[in-house]
């Protein structure tokens, strides 16, 4: 184990395919591979507890280095949208207008800062931010909204009147696709080590049905989040994309 790079990912459904790879074997010698919600990624590897993970891209900025110069993307996979994404979502009973105070999701720091740069610049609106706790979400009633990310956004798709997708806001506001989250590390890598590590995610694609029949899951249609939500390829335009939102956080 000492020997083994550890690398994070988020437990969320649509990293399904990118770890596929290393649960059946792939670079079983090399990884170690950890689960956790994203903003705990940052924390653990800011502690040195992983040497690469699926990081929130908003956490990138403020990740002390511990053994490079800069924690650096790596891989030409990530967790994208270039339009709706399903499973990050402001959720509010009332048109978004009315709405006075927003919780938000304690498990994602860039969904949090994408929901702020929107409101701010796109839906030029202010409101009252509320630090939300696990049992948030019976709490957005009325005029007070919430933003719901991952899985549990799925489960709430058909209870609330006015749901707003901030991919798809982002892009109407942009132009541009949305990174959530890219493969980071702030250690050197060799060349081997990337190429088989971007092998072991595309593994995943060539067998979504496998993942999808082995989730059974029942919100949402998997084969539509997997091909037509998430864009996992990290092109030009999502790291113009990137590059983008860092300015908008910056000016927070």
């Amino acid at each position: 184990m000492l020997d083994k790079t550890w690398v994070g990912a988020v437990s969320y459904l649509n990293t399904k395919p990118l770890i596929y790879g290393f649960e059946q074997g792939q670079m079983q010698e090399d990884v170690h591979l950890v689960l956790d919600y994203p903003a705990n990624l940052a924390k653990r590897m800011n502690k040195g507890e992983l040497d690469v993970a699926l990081l929130p891209i908003a956490a990138i900025a403020d990740l002390k280095n511990v053994h490079v110069n800069d924690a650096h993307i790596f891989s030409t996979y990530c967790i994208g949208a270039n339009g709706p994404v399903a499973s990050v979502c402001l959720f509010s009973e009332v048109p978004l207008e009315e709405v006075q105070e927003i919780y938000l999701d304690y498990q994602s720091r860039t969904s949090v800062a994408l929901l702020k740069v929107l409101l701010k610049n796109h839906f030029k609106h202010q409101v009252k931010f509320i630090e939300a706790d696990e049992n948030y979400i019976p709490k957005i009633k009325g005029t007070t909204a919430g933003l719901i990310i991952g899985d549990r956004a799925f489960e709430q798709l058909k209870h609330f009147k006015h749901i707003y997708d901030l991919a798809a806001e982002w892009k109407t506001f942009t132009g541009l696709p949305f990174v959530f989250a890219a493969w980071v590390t702030n250690k050197n890598l060799t060349e081997k080590f990337v190429f088989d590590f971007n092998k072991a995610n595309a593994l995943g694609f060539e067998h979504l049905e496998q993942i999808i029949k082995r989730e059974n899951y029942s919100q949402y249609d998997l084969r539509t989040y997997y091909t037509q939500n998430i864009s996992y390829q990290l092109n030009d335009e999502k790291h113009q994309a990137i590059e983008l939102f860092m300015k908008y956080i910056s000016a927070l």
